[in-house]
């Protein structure tokens, strides 16, 4: 459902002097860098790890955009002294990583694995040596194998097990974590991999997906209990996705899809964490999904009570706005990592923003919209919004290395530079307490493979070299000029 690819505009407009963006952001305003386990860890058969549902899903013909995998994807696994070096170089003042549910128990439940326990400790014991602050993340997608061949998260049982899991990753680093995050993208994992089958575990639903939203929000809420009956020191939130949704058209038509993905994408699972309630279905919803979200209407007022856990922080993902036209995307381009016959049968489709930059992936980059969905956020929750931080932000570029062997993300850079400062001004409004780039490093991206480049680091994908990109020392010199 993404906008279709289109050339690469020049870059965005608007200063990134370092020194300029250095005095936008605000005293004690978090500037970090994220990845995810699945991504870049490798090491897959290694130490006790047990399989999990993006090992399986990769494995299958033409599922990956180039057919790799992520068996030895970064090798962050062999090279985690290396890449913590990395981040102390940048001066990041914090790091965002995910604790692999498969390498510390893995058959998803029972038995734990030392080996994976182990590598955790070493990672956290790094990063506080290096003065950077770790965000945990608990599920960034990769569910263990036996639990997905057992229903996965259609399952309740699913969300116990996940709570269960958390007490042992709060157990073993509650004491070192700064900050928790419990679900990443609940909406990815159900768009993307329930209802339209092109990640991981591959199920084409479509609107039948929606009980896997039940359980994910379930999980998140039995997780922060688990966690605060450890009890962790560090603070507790979730992560999900949100895009600024506005319609192709003045068209009805166009008006009522615009109103079904901005359901889905922002309150779907904001309105019960947040709110403590069912989500209201716009009233010119297609039936189709009127009727399958008769599932979330049957939610007990006990499940509502577990959801809306008190959090001590909410982050957002914010990558592109969504401009929406009703009808199926016949063009093929529905997504620039792939596609299914599933995705021909949703009623909408993503339009492109006409004048705006677009990324390798071919989404817009459109840095005052953050501005706005931050501000729809504030408006929508009012009190009820904790602290926000925006746990990802980024852009895939094609960044080939040059002759003298640097990599010139100049297109990086700018989109970095705007974005930090919609953030930062958002924060005179409102606690927006950090930033957090997607991603350290370039990585295995799910379904499009080795194709899409995100890092401030580049990565040899056959040499596994590490080397600094433009971006990079530019981030370097905002964090050296600020004063904090």
């Amino acid at each position: 459902m993404s906008s279709p690819a289109e050339p690469l505009h020049p870059a965005l407009p608007g200063s990134t002097d370092p020194q300029r963006i250095a005095g936008l952001l605000p005293a004690g305003f978090t500037v970090g860098t994220a990845t995810a386990a699945f991504q870049i860890e490798g090491a897959v058969d290694e130490d006790g790890r047990g399989r999990s549902t993006w090992d399986e899903f990769a494995e299958r013909p033409g599922r990956i955009l180039d057919g790799s995998t992520a068996r030895v994807a970064t090798d962050h696994y062999h090279r985690m002294d290396e890449d913590v070096a990395l981040l102390a170089a940048l001066g990041a003042d914090a790091y965002r990583f995910s604790i692999s549910w498969p390498r510390i128990q893995p058959e998803g439940s029972g038995p734990v694995n030392p080996a994976g326990l182990a590598f955790y400790d070493r990672l956290l014991d790094a990063l506080l040596a290096a003065g950077i602050r770790p965000m945990a993340t608990l599920f960034h997608w990769d569910t263990p194998s036996p639990l997905e061949r057992r229903g996965g998260w259609l399952r309740r049982d699913t969300a116990e097990r996940f709570a269960e899991f958390a007490a042992i990753a709060g157990r073993a680093y509650g004491d070192r974590v700064a900050d928790w995050v419990t679900i990443n993208e609940a909406a990815t994992v159900v768009l993307d991999g329930y209802a339209l089958g092109l990640h991981a575990p591959g199920r084409s639903r479509l609107f039948r997906a929606i009980p896997a939203a039940g359980q994910l929000l379930r999980a998140h809420g039995l997780a922060v209990q688990a966690l605060r009956a450890v009890p962790v020191r560090g603070r507790i939130g979730i992560t999900n996705v949100h895009s600024p949704v506005s319609a192709a058209s003045d068209s009805a038509a166009d008006r009522a899809m615009a109103g079904v993905l901005d359901f889905v994408h922002n309150r779907l699972f904001a309105d019960p964490v947040l709110r403590g309630r069912r989500p209201e279905v716009p009233a010119d919803a297609p039936p189709m999904l009127r009727l399958a979200l008769r599932v979330l209407s049957r939610m007990s007022p006990r499940d509502l009570e577990t959801i809306a856990q008190p959090l001590d922080f909410y982050g957002v993902n914010y990558y592109f706005p969504s401009r929406v036209a009703a009808g199926a995307d016949v063009s093929g381009a529905s997504s620039p990592d792939g596609e299914t016959a599933a995705m021909r049968s949703v009623p909408f489709h993503l339009a492109p923003w006409p004048g705006h930059p677009v990324t390798g992936f071919g989404w817009p980059a459109v840095p005052e919209q953050l501005g706005v969905m931050l501000d729809q956020l504030q408006a929508r929750y009012g009190r009820a919004l904790p602290p926000v931080v925006i746990t990802e932000g980024g852009a895939s570029f094609p960044d080939p290395v040059g002759p003298d062997g640097r990599v010139d993300d100049a297109e990086r850079v700018a989109y970095l530079a705007a974005h930090l400062a919609v953030a930062a001004e958002a924060a005179s409004r409102m606690e927006v307490q950090g930033y957090y780039v997607w991603s350290l490093l370039d990585n295995w991206e799910w379904a499009a493979g080795f194709t899409q480049r995100f890092g401030l680091v580049h990565v040899d994908f056959d040499t596994l070299v590490r080397t600094p990109k433009r971006s990079f020392d530019w981030l370097r010199e905002v964090q050296r000029r600020r004063s904090r």
